[in-house]
């Protein structure tokens, strides 16, 4: 064994499958979705660029249904990808052919992590409905849209939800989020920069993670804040991290809640089922036990969770403050972008920004009369 990878990737993916199909939802006939997934999506496509003026780059929107074992594994592939940097570093930090002490240690510790990552995908694989994949990169799962059939027809059935209506309401969503990431040229790469500063975890040393967690155990409340912002990955950040899992946050809190904005605004009277939707889905969000309440919180879901409702609320108030046009001026440049504390008071973002968005507003104004 080599200095290794930090997770055992094929374990994560078996952990994983066997978790999602332990409460198999068959397609039952594939209820129609995949064949109508294409026509759904390009319906979307006109919808969401109606609606918001972003027009996404790459050519046709692409997306494949998939089941939740499938899921799984073509996340635990994305995360592979994504972290392919820092286990290059960690080569770097223990050599090509460690010692045996450390080797065992490293093997120990990748079955481990490989099982917590497999855990955490399949208990996902249940509840996700679609996803935008913009992490993985070189191949055909890049910009590709997932839709996982059985949670959808599951919803559908159970729900008593309008099948159409209820698919072209979730392909409006990710349509959105593919929209927010290649009609704004910057977009990618500021979110996976603070992803990238985010996962340095991954060298951080014993010491780092003692001294983090005997803050924690001295300063309850300030632990409780952070693991509820971010969960462990927060309590255990350092404070260059902690800056960057601000602004992901931030970020996140802006797209999930525009996302919601657009897929409830976008259809209008083709959707007049949309209001019970989001209902059902909220509720479904915040129905935890206590036990799936404190997972939440440990892996940073509730602060997912948390992202819909804020960035809901954010928009909400810009637009009633200064216009829905507003908005816009976010995708200009990453400055424009809100900071949490924004997110959480955001008469400081309408206030901070008031002064560009009229310059820029003028500038467009301009244009327009000499393009006329």
């Amino acid at each position: 064994m080599s200095a290794a990878e930090p997770i055992d990737w094929a374990l994560a993916g078996r952990a994983a499958a066997r978790i999602a199909s332990r409460h198999p939802l068959p397609m039952r006939r594939d209820d129609g979705l995949t064949a109508q997934l294409p026509a759904l999506v390009d319906r979307a496509v006109e919808l969401v660029g109606a609606e918001t003026g972003l027009i996404a780059s790459g050519g046709s929107a692409r997306a494949v249904v998939v089941d939740r074992a499938e899921w799984t594994t073509r996340n635990v592939v994305s995360f592979r990808r994504l972290l392919a940097p820092f286990v290059d570093q960690q080569r770097q930090r223990f050599g090509d052919t460690p010692g045996p002490l450390t080797r065992a240690a490293l093997a120990s510790g990748s079955k481990v992590t490989a099982l917590e990552l497999g855990a955490l995908l399949g208990w996902m694989s249940a509840r996700v409905l679609g996803q935008y994949e913009l992490l993985a990169a070189g191949d055909d799962d890049t910009d590709l849209i997932y839709v996982v059939g059985p949670n959808i027809v599951d919803l559908e059935e159970r729900y008593g939800f309008d099948s159409a209506q209820f698919r072209l309401w979730i392909a409006i969503h990710e349509v959105t989020h593919r929209a927010q990431f290649t009609a704004v040229p910057w977009m990618r790469q500021y979110f996976l920069d603070q992803l990238s500063e985010v996962l340095a975890f991954g060298n951080h040393s014993t010491a780092e993670i003692a001294a983090a967690l005997r803050s924690a155990a001295t300063n309850r409340k300030l632990a409780n804040e952070r693991i509820g912002e971010g969960g462990m990955a927060a309590l255990l950040a350092t404070e260059p991290q902690r800056l960057a899992l601000g602004r992901l946050a931030a970020l996140m809190s802006l797209l999930e809640g525009h996302g919601e904005v657009v897929m409830n605004r976008a259809a209008g009277a083709e959707l007049p089922a949309a209001a019970e939707f989001e209902r059902v889905l909220t509720d479904r969000r915040r129905r935890t036990n206590p036990v799936q309440r404190l997972i939440y919180r440990l892996i940073g879901f509730e602060a997912k969770i948390n992202q819909y409702a804020a960035g809901q609320a954010f928009i909400d108030a810009v637009e009633t403050s200064a216009g829905r046009a507003a908005i816009e001026f976010c995708w200009s440049g990453p400055d424009a972008l809100p900071t949490l504390d924004e997110i959480r008071d955001p008469g400081r973002w309408v206030a901070r920004t008031s002064e560009q968005r009229l310059v820029v507003s003028a500038v467009s104004t301009a244009g327009a009369e000499r393009v006329g």
